[in-house]
Protein backbone atom coordinates (compact mmCIF):
# COMPACT_ATOMS: atom_id res chain seq x y z
CA UNK A 1 0.00 0.00 0.00
CA UNK A 2 1.28 3.68 -0.43
CA UNK A 3 -0.18 6.78 0.62
CA UNK A 4 1.20 10.26 0.23
CA UNK A 5 0.60 11.02 4.02
CA UNK A 6 3.39 9.43 6.22
CA UNK A 7 1.11 9.81 9.27
CA UNK A 8 -1.53 7.40 7.48
CA UNK A 9 0.58 4.93 6.45
CA UNK A 10 2.84 4.78 10.08
CA UNK A 11 -1.26 4.26 10.92
CA UNK A 12 -1.60 1.33 8.55
CA UNK A 13 1.73 -0.34 9.67
CA UNK A 14 0.86 0.14 13.40
CA UNK A 15 -2.71 -2.09 12.53
CA UNK A 16 -0.89 -4.13 9.97
CA UNK A 17 1.27 -5.51 12.97
CA UNK A 18 -1.37 -5.78 15.14
CA UNK A 19 -3.49 -7.85 12.69
CA UNK A 20 -0.47 -9.97 11.79
CA UNK A 21 3.13 -9.64 13.35
CA UNK A 22 4.57 -11.38 10.73
CA UNK A 23 4.00 -8.96 8.12
CA UNK A 24 7.20 -6.75 6.51
CA UNK A 25 4.92 -3.16 7.22
CA UNK A 26 8.25 -0.77 5.99
CA UNK A 27 8.10 -2.98 2.83
CA UNK A 28 4.38 -3.57 2.16
CA UNK A 29 3.11 0.12 3.12
CA UNK A 30 5.22 2.81 2.26
CA UNK A 31 4.78 6.86 1.79
CA UNK A 32 4.69 7.97 -2.00
CA UNK A 33 2.50 9.50 -4.44
CA UNK A 34 0.92 7.55 -6.71
CA UNK A 35 2.31 9.20 -9.63
CA UNK A 36 5.64 7.87 -8.87
CA UNK A 37 4.88 4.25 -7.21
CA UNK A 38 7.95 2.60 -5.82
CA UNK A 39 7.65 -0.85 -7.29
CA UNK A 40 8.84 -2.30 -10.76
CA UNK A 41 6.75 -2.83 -13.60
CA UNK A 42 4.26 -5.71 -13.40
CA UNK A 43 4.49 -6.14 -9.89
CA UNK A 44 0.86 -6.90 -8.91
CA UNK A 45 -1.80 -8.56 -10.13
CA UNK A 46 -4.55 -6.28 -8.97
CA UNK A 47 -4.28 -2.85 -7.80
CA UNK A 48 -6.68 -1.16 -5.77
CA UNK A 49 -7.76 2.50 -5.56
CA UNK A 50 -10.08 3.39 -3.50
CA UNK A 51 -11.27 7.51 -3.36
CA UNK A 52 -7.76 8.91 -4.47
CA UNK A 53 -8.40 9.84 -7.81
CA UNK A 54 -10.61 12.74 -7.26
CA UNK A 55 -7.24 14.57 -5.62
CA UNK A 56 -5.90 15.14 -9.47
CA UNK A 57 -5.27 18.69 -9.70
CA UNK A 58 -6.10 18.24 -13.85
CA UNK A 59 -6.03 16.21 -16.47
CA UNK A 60 -2.40 15.69 -16.34
CA UNK A 61 -1.87 14.80 -13.01
CA UNK A 62 -5.32 12.07 -13.20
CA UNK A 63 -3.63 10.80 -15.82
CA UNK A 64 0.05 10.74 -14.50
CA UNK A 65 -1.68 8.77 -11.28
CA UNK A 66 -3.47 5.86 -13.64
CA UNK A 67 -0.80 5.15 -15.59
CA UNK A 68 1.55 4.72 -12.85
CA UNK A 69 -1.00 2.30 -11.45
CA UNK A 70 -1.13 0.77 -15.49
CA UNK A 71 2.30 0.69 -15.49
CA UNK A 72 2.94 -1.61 -12.25
CA UNK A 73 -0.46 -4.01 -12.97
CA UNK A 74 0.64 -7.17 -14.32
CA UNK A 75 -0.60 -8.39 -17.40
CA UNK A 76 -4.15 -10.00 -17.54
CA UNK A 77 -4.06 -8.01 -13.85
CA UNK A 78 -7.32 -5.81 -12.77
CA UNK A 79 -7.37 -2.06 -11.83
CA UNK A 80 -10.22 -1.56 -9.41
CA UNK A 81 -11.15 2.16 -8.63
CA UNK A 82 -13.59 3.89 -6.86
CA UNK A 83 -13.71 7.62 -7.55
CA UNK A 84 -15.56 10.87 -7.55
CA UNK A 85 -18.15 11.37 -10.46
CA UNK A 86 -20.49 13.77 -11.79
CA UNK A 87 -23.14 11.33 -12.16
CA UNK A 88 -26.45 12.04 -10.28
CA UNK A 89 -25.00 14.91 -9.09
CA UNK A 90 -24.20 17.77 -10.84
CA UNK A 91 -27.00 19.98 -9.68
CA UNK A 92 -25.03 20.40 -6.76
CA UNK A 93 -21.89 21.07 -8.01
CA UNK A 94 -20.16 24.21 -9.05
CA UNK A 95 -17.54 24.04 -12.06
CA UNK A 96 -14.77 25.31 -11.89
CA UNK A 97 -12.95 23.95 -15.32
CA UNK A 98 -10.95 21.20 -16.31
CA UNK A 99 -13.23 18.48 -14.77
CA UNK A 100 -12.81 20.34 -11.64
CA UNK A 101 -15.44 21.30 -9.13
CA UNK A 102 -16.38 22.54 -5.55
CA UNK A 103 -18.68 19.73 -4.25
CA UNK A 104 -21.86 20.18 -1.70
CA UNK A 105 -19.58 19.82 1.28
CA UNK A 106 -17.51 23.01 -0.23
CA UNK A 107 -14.29 20.43 -0.66
CA UNK A 108 -12.76 20.79 -4.41
CA UNK A 109 -12.02 17.39 -6.58
CA UNK A 110 -11.72 16.14 -9.91
CA UNK A 111 -14.76 14.37 -11.40
CA UNK A 112 -15.60 12.04 -14.11
CA UNK A 113 -18.31 10.55 -15.97
CA UNK A 114 -18.83 7.27 -17.97
CA UNK A 115 -17.77 8.50 -21.26
CA UNK A 116 -14.56 9.91 -19.76
CA UNK A 117 -13.67 6.61 -18.15
CA UNK A 118 -14.86 4.28 -20.91
CA UNK A 119 -12.79 6.73 -22.81
CA UNK A 120 -9.82 5.89 -20.82
CA UNK A 121 -10.05 2.48 -20.84
CA UNK A 122 -9.74 2.34 -24.29
CA UNK A 123 -6.61 4.77 -24.28
CA UNK A 124 -5.15 2.35 -21.75
CA UNK A 125 -5.97 -0.58 -23.96
CA UNK A 126 -7.74 -2.14 -21.05
CA UNK A 127 -11.44 -3.61 -20.77
CA UNK A 128 -13.91 -3.26 -18.74
CA UNK A 129 -14.68 -6.54 -16.60
CA UNK A 130 -17.38 -4.98 -15.08
CA UNK A 131 -20.00 -2.50 -15.85
CA UNK A 132 -19.15 1.09 -14.80
CA UNK A 133 -21.44 1.68 -11.59
CA UNK A 134 -21.97 4.73 -9.35
CA UNK A 135 -23.51 5.23 -6.30
CA UNK A 136 -25.27 8.51 -5.58
CA UNK A 137 -25.26 9.72 -1.86
CA UNK A 138 -27.93 12.29 -2.28
CA UNK A 139 -26.70 16.14 -1.51
CA UNK A 140 -23.34 14.89 -1.02
CA UNK A 141 -21.55 13.12 -3.85
CA UNK A 142 -21.31 10.35 -6.23
CA UNK A 143 -18.54 7.51 -6.34
CA UNK A 144 -17.76 5.67 -9.45
CA UNK A 145 -16.64 2.30 -9.43
CA UNK A 146 -14.10 1.23 -12.32
CA UNK A 147 -13.11 -1.79 -12.79
CA UNK A 148 -10.48 -2.43 -15.88
CA UNK A 149 -8.42 -5.58 -17.09
CA UNK A 150 -5.26 -5.08 -18.63
CA UNK A 151 -4.83 -7.46 -21.70
CA UNK A 152 -3.13 -10.63 -20.73
CA UNK A 153 0.11 -11.74 -23.05
CA UNK A 154 -0.33 -12.32 -26.44
CA UNK A 155 1.26 -15.93 -27.61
Amino acid sequence: GVDSDPDAVVATRRLAAEIDPTVAVEERFRVAPVERLPFTDASFDVVLSSAVLHFARDDTHWWAMVREMWRVLALGGLLFARLAATTGQRAGLEALGGRRYVMPDGSERYLVDEDFIVAATRELGGTLADPVKTTVVHGRRSMMTWVVRKPPATA
